[in-house]
């Protein structure tokens, strides 16, 4: 396609570099040793040039997901849960150590950004939830058109520590897609349940809750009830309330609500004050992607198992083996 010189360029002469960079690292195969002797630079001058290669959007990575759900684990998955799909992310071969955590929950990332691509069709309604499993993902995610595609904010307005505000990665997803993106122009969790209900009511906000009762796909992860719940960590809940609803058989939380190992929804506080999508209208959701890292969450995938709440399941190979493992 021919250029049109009259139009302003929005690249620079350094962006040109580092589109060279990439091709001589993904392109022709020179590690990145051999760049930076070619190019008379440091090494750490190249790692960071292809890592802004990545950020930029300059290069980007895409691996097909049909491929990530053939291995082994995944088939058992499937055929184990009656999946559709099943994804298993991987950073460790043989006998090497075990990846932490924040390693492992930035490769199941980019595996599940990979699925999303794999699941999402033209002209589907998206629900995406927030925390720090989908923010991670969010930003793993490539630059992929799909025609015609929605994407609506599955929770309120919430800002921790941990994560950014829950709009970002529904927004960010959003644009990755080339999609419209409808924000939920609330917070999640009010101060009192009269409060919360009067915002339900509010026909716009009405509206919006209204899309999430008929999605054709919700990206989601799933929350443990342990201590270091985020869900204490962002103030939503005092640990005496999950401790409470513990006693109570909830196991796993689903945008702010409890469920139990059945995936049934535990109705214990804050749910009366949430304004966010019913457990029921993701149960809904024609495909739902979940994602969780970590096999601390093993109870919270069981019960996302039990209640049928995935039909695409992307997990690190811990927690996979850790599932398969379980009665």
């Amino acid at each position: 396609m021919a250029r049109d010189d009259a139009a302003p360029n929005p690249f620079n002469d350094k962006d040109a570099l580092l589109a060279n960079v990439a091709l001589l690292y993904y392109g022709e195969g020179l590690t990145q040793s051999e760049i930076a002797k070619r190019l008379s630079v440091s090494r750490p001058t190249i790692v960071n040039m292809l890592r802004e290669c990545r950020d930029r959007g300059i290069v980007e990575i895409r691996v097909d997901g049909e491929v990530l759900a053939a291995s082994t684990l995944s088939r058992q998955l499937v055929s184990r849960f009656g999946l559709e799909d099943a994804y298993v992310s991987r950073c460790r071969i043989g006998g090497n150590e075990a990846p932490g955590r924040k390693e492992s929950l930035a490769q199941l990332a980019r595996v599940a950004a990979m699925a999303v691509l794999d699941v999402v069709r033209p002209g589907d309604t998206v629900g995406v939830a927030w925390g720090e499993t989908i923010k991670a993902v969010a930003e793993a995610m490539p630059r992929q058109p799909v025609d015609d595609v929605t994407v609506c904010q599955m929770i309120g307005s919430m800002v921790s520590d941990r994560v950014a505000a829950s709009e970002d990665c529904a927004i960010r997803i959003a644009n990755c897609l080339s999609a419209s993106c409808y924000t939920l122009h609330a917070p999640a969790v009010l101060s009192s349940s009269a409060l919360a209900e009067s915002l339900r009511t509010e026909p716009t906000i009405a509206t919006q809750l209204k899309r999430l009762q008929h999605l054709d796909v919700a990206i989601y992860s799933i929350g443990h009830t342990q201590p270091d719940t985020h869900l204490i960590a962002a103030g939503i809940a005092a640990p005496e309330q999950v401790e409470q609803a513990v006693s109570k058989g909830a196991c796993g939380i689903l945008c702010c609500r409890y469920i139990d190992i059945d995936g049934n929804p535990v109705l214990l506080p804050p749910n009366e004050r949430v304004v966010a999508v019913e457990v029921e209208h993701l149960r809904a959701a024609k495909r739902k992607l979940v994602v969780i890292a970590g096999e601390d969450r093993l109870q919270a995938a069981r019960a996302i198992l039990n209640g049928k709440l995935a039909t695409h399941l992307c997990v690190d190979e811990a927690l996979a083996v850790a599932l398969l493992k379980s009665q």
